[in-house]
């Protein structure tokens, strides 16, 4: 079963990537990118390989937190309850079928997607910076969000409450129980990673509005649907929701002073940081080499 969720969801996802390059990236990024990949490849090759070994780090950290979290002993399910109150069980009594259907597949589906698609989209720049930048605030999130597991013992409000909160994404779809019991811990709720990578995506898809300002949209649609399935589906706390966006936002911040700063690849290839490497972002630069080979203005046509 989990390997026909597994396929399912890589189905899914890999349809929604690729009618999202075509829609929001265009055939002129695409094209320049097949004779800029190398170069693309060694600007973020040290951060991927730092972000992969948290992930790798993280995955066997899963099965040692819990263990860590009972001996420190930080329980903040009742103190997160008596300040929240019953914002979760109000919220399921809107649930309808369609909306349980819509946030399932939120949760599921577009949550994967929505961090998947923005790699491959800044990818497809010649200005490596927002991809870095990224990959930077996503090891942000899995490592600060580790530390706040370790110390933080949370259980969510269908375990708290499974007499008074539903668990309707399995009871809908209990096959998700298979893909989701692999990387879900009941102790581990604060923060939602879910919502702090989304809202990730999002900041940064904010920052990188004026290149591509229809995925700003779409993000950030993406990004509060998944905030709102977590809580709606009864997996996550209002409290847990807004530490998440609070994460992203601290994550997004560190990424964007470390990058360019602190870059590997520029200390390697000997190169000093110019203005536009280290300023604001909210316009990013999109062709320091494309500009020099009349690439820039297909861009603009896009």
């Amino acid at each position: 079963m989990l390997m026909r969720v597994l396929t399912q969801l890589v189905a899914v996802v890999a349809l929604l990537t690729l009618v999202s390059l075509a829609v929001f990236v265009g055939r002129y990024r695409l094209r320049d990118t097949r004779t800029e990949w190398r170069s693309r490849v060694r600007a973020a090759a040290p951060i991927a390989v730092v972000l992969a070994v948290v992930l790798l780090g993280n995955s066997v950290a899963r099965h040692l937190v819990p263990e860590l979290s009972w001996m420190i002993g930080w329980n903040l399910t009742w103190p997160i309850y008596d300040l929240e109150g019953q914002f979760i069980i109000w919220l399921q009594s809107q649930a309808t079928p369609t909306l349980t259907a819509y946030f399932s597949f939120v949760y599921i589906y577009g949550y994967v997607f929505l961090l998947v698609f923005p790699v491959l989209a800044y990818f497809a720049l010649s200005n490596t910076r927002p991809l870095r930048e990224l990959l930077t605030a996503y090891t942000l999130n899995y490592t600060l969000g580790l530390v706040l597991y370790v110390f933080v013992i949370a259980y969510g409000p269908r375990n708290l409450m499974p007499e008074l909160v539903d668990a309707l994404l399995y009871d809908t779809y209990p096959q998700y129980q298979h893909l989701t019991r692999q990387v879900n811990r009941n102790t581990n709720v604060f923060p939602s990673l879910h919502t702090s990578l989304a809202a990730t995506v999002a900041f940064l898809a904010y920052r990188t509005r004026t290149v591509y300002p229809k995925w700003f949209v779409v993000a950030t649609v993406l990004a509060v649907s998944v905030a709102v399935s977590t809580m709606y589906l009864g997996i996550h706390w209002l409290i847990d929701v807004l530490a998440g966006i609070a994460l992203a936002h601290a994550s997004v911040a560190l990424a964007g002073q470390f990058v360019g700063r602190w870059s590997l690849s520029e200390r390697l290839n000997g190169r000093v940081p110019a203005v536009s490497d280290t300023g604001d972002d909210n316009a990013p630069q999109e062709a320091h080499s494309s500009d020099r080979s009349g690439s820039h203005s297909a861009h603009n046509r896009e």
